[in-house]
């Protein structure tokens, strides 16, 4: 197995327009700056970005966000990681490949031997996918007529979206967002670090909506490959009935779409199936239900990942670590 500098790994990926923008290098040194240890490995043509996070003890957490990337043995390229994760002191790996459901059981299990699944997801697997082919007449089309409706109504009653480099002043309208709806946010330095490493790539964009130069919502949408995703949304108190957030959204599908994407992420709501997506979206607001409601009004797909899949090396440390994270997810629900 080869440990790739952060160039050559950049490289690599390029040969793979698939590939999440998780596994590219600006988000390994994002999380480099925010207690996480990256490194960059390949064997043969499949690679990834591995994640480790350390633990007391001298022992850590080895994760691969939304990966491997490439075509190869994944069998054998296992065991190589195995190494890796051995010398770093590894209690376990979590992995989230970036497989979308359905998937033939065999075939799963040819790609994650010796991995049991958990439901302990740090990505959320299921989200909403935007085929972008479409023209924008024909995506405004098959959007939920009430969406279509609040996009003109934004433009309407004067809303404006333009570019924006102030991440200060988006972090200050998400931690409005954040205390109104029960969230949690990133710190200032976080947003700061993501734009300075995306936005010199032309991999990000932040959007800011204003009325009457008021700013009152904004949106940081990113780009990689043939994919864009939505990760952060905010918004102020005022001027909501000006529906700016829905214009936000809008202007960011087409951003994506004149850059050459063909889909468009949404990026996380609930996990349940569909027809119980459509049969409670009405009747819950606790956790993203909220921004199931919100999402869905612009069409595209439910789809969703295979989930986490865990690859245990100290089996009794790890029933220990299920437990406290049990314990501290159900504290946060």
């Amino acid at each position: 197995m080869e440990l790739l500098d952060a160039q050559t790994w950049d490289r690599f990926v390029a040969d793979y327009p698939e590939a999440h923008i998780l596994q590219t290098s600006p988000w390994g040194f994002l999380k480099a700056d925010f207690g996480w240890k990256p490194r960059f490995v390949r064997q043969g043509q499949l690679g990834a970005l591995v994640l480790f996070r350390r633990l007391p003890l001298g022992l850590t957490i080895a994760y691969i966000p939304r990966g491997p990337v490439g075509n190869g043995d994944w069998e054998g390229f296992w065991y190589q990681i195995d190494d890796l994760c051995r010398q770093e002191h590894a209690v376990f790996l979590r992995v989230e490949p970036d497989i979308w459901e359905p998937v033939q059981a065999n075939n799963l299990s040819a790609q994650l031997p010796g991995f049991m699944e958990t439901k302990q997801t740090i990505q959320p697997p299921r989200t909403i996918l935007i085929d972008l082919h479409a023209s924008e007449e024909e995506l405004l089309q098959s959007m939920k007529s009430k969406t279509r409706y609040n996009i003109r109504l934004a433009e309407r009653k004067g809303v404006k979206v333009e570019p924006s480099d102030d991440v200060e002043l988006f972090h200050k309208m998400m931690m409005i967002t954040g205390r109104r709806d029960a969230f949690g946010t990133h710190s200032l330095a976080y947003y700061r670090r993501v734009y300075d490493l995306f936005a010199p790539r032309n991999a990000c964009q932040l959007l800011i909506a204003s009325y009457n130069r008021q700013p009152i919502a904004g949106l940081m949408a990113f780009a990689h490959g043939k994919t864009a995703w939505y990760f952060y949304g905010a918004s102020t108190d005022e001027e909501r009935n000006r529906m700016p957030t829905y214009l936000l959204q809008w202007e960011a599908i087409r951003w994506a779409k004149n850059k050459g994407c063909r889909t468009y992420d949404l990026w996380g709501i609930p996990d349940y199936p569909e027809d119980k997506l459509e049969d409670q979206f009405l009747k819950r607001s606790d956790g993203l239900w909220g921004v199931y409601r919100f999402k869905r009004g612009f069409g595209g797909e439910v789809h969703r990942t295979v989930g986490a899949w865990d690859r245990v090396y100290r089996p009794f440390i790890y029933k220990l670590y299920q437990v406290w994270a049990d314990r501290r997810q159900s504290i946060a629900a």
